[in-house]
């Protein structure tokens, strides 16, 4: 049975993590969030420590190592804002623990080659969670796309819309210098889905970006994609909010729709038994949708520069 603690326990993802902690036989040892709306832990791990101040988490986690006590930490999972993945895994990584990183493992690419230094030094792991790479259909359509012979490439349109609140934007994730804005808080690990199916990328074009929204232009070495990313409303198309939805998301490969909106509910669950058996996604496996998303937030659109994707034309 291995020891957990968890930065970030009140957020949204947080449950997820608990709950594979759980499904996996281990147990939450300790857990830090500024903020203190956190019962959700009494659901899981009621007897685990928990701190709304950095400082008394880190004396907690450093006392735990020293004494050699039974709770001492071997796995630190990070559910924290964006911005502060960077800082928090080194802080997993420097307290003697292995550290599980929710995406994005950092904003900016090359923090990754800082991250590899610090594994080095320490001699301690990060796993981050790339779960899409684990649901059945990703992986049937990978071993289909690796077993074609053709060199034509496929046409791809990625559709994504998770409509959100207005308290969105007056949050941590509507600012684009803690979230890294909709490609990266929202679309990264569709990013990284692309990349794992289809290779490598060659050319990357943004056609409009806002605050709401973002939606661009991908090539791969076996696909070329329109891709559309928004949080508002009123992207969902008209016959859908018509009967109250608020999401929608869509993927066709060749105008063929992929089904994959099952199978998510326990791949976090997957995603832990394989990093406790040591087959998790390393930091570097991130790079290339790191610098994906990257490059969309700094780049300056070009709306007449590749394919665009269908809704950023409709009436």
């Amino acid at each position: 049975m291995k020891n957990f603690a968890i930065i970030g326990v009140g957020g949204y993802i947080a449950p997820r993590h608990m709950q594979a902690i759980r499904d996996t036989g281990n147990r939450l040892v300790a857990a830090l969030d500024v903020n203190d709306s956190v019962g959700i832990i009494d659901s899981y791990f009621p007897d685990a420590h928990f701190f709304t101040e950095f400082e008394r988490f880190d004396r907690h986690i450093d006392k735990l190592r020293r004494r050699q006590s039974d709770d001492v930490v071997h796995y630190t999972s990070i559910c924290s804002p964006n911005y502060l993945h960077d800082s928090h895994i080194r802080f997993a990584l420097r307290s003697g623990s292995h550290a599980i990183c929710e995406k994005p493992v950092v904003l900016n690419p090359w923090n990754i080659d800082g991250l590899l230094e610090i594994e080095k030094d320490t001699g301690r792991q990060i796993n981050t969670i790339l779960q899409l790479r684990l649901h059945p259909s990703i992986i049937a359509l990978k071993n289909k796309i690796a077993a074609e012979k053709s060199d034509s490439k496929h046409e791809v349109d990625l559709t994504y819309i998770t409509s959100r609140g207005h308290w969105y934007l007056q949050s941590w994730k509507g600012d684009e210098q803690r979230s890294g804005g909709v490609a990266t808080n929202i679309g990264v690990h569709f990013f990284d889905m692309l990349h794992f199916l289809f290779g490598k990328l060659q050319q990357n074009v943004v056609h409009h970006s806002e605050p709401t929204k973002q939606a661009g232009y991908l090539e791969y070495e076996h696909a070329r994609v329109r891709w559309f990313l928004s949080i508002d409303i009123d992207d969902v198309p008209a016959e859908l909010r018509t009967n109250g939805q608020r999401t929608y998301r869509s993927i066709t490969i060749d105008g063929e729709e992929i089904e994959f909106s099952g199978g998510f509910t326990d791949l976090h669950t997957r995603s832990y038994e394989e990093i406790l058996a040591g087959n998790g996604f390393g930091v570097d496996e991130n790079r290339v949708a790191m610098e994906s998303v990257a490059t969309i937030r700094s780049a300056q659109p070009t709306p007449s520069i590749g394919e665009r994707h269908p809704f950023l034309d409709r009436g």
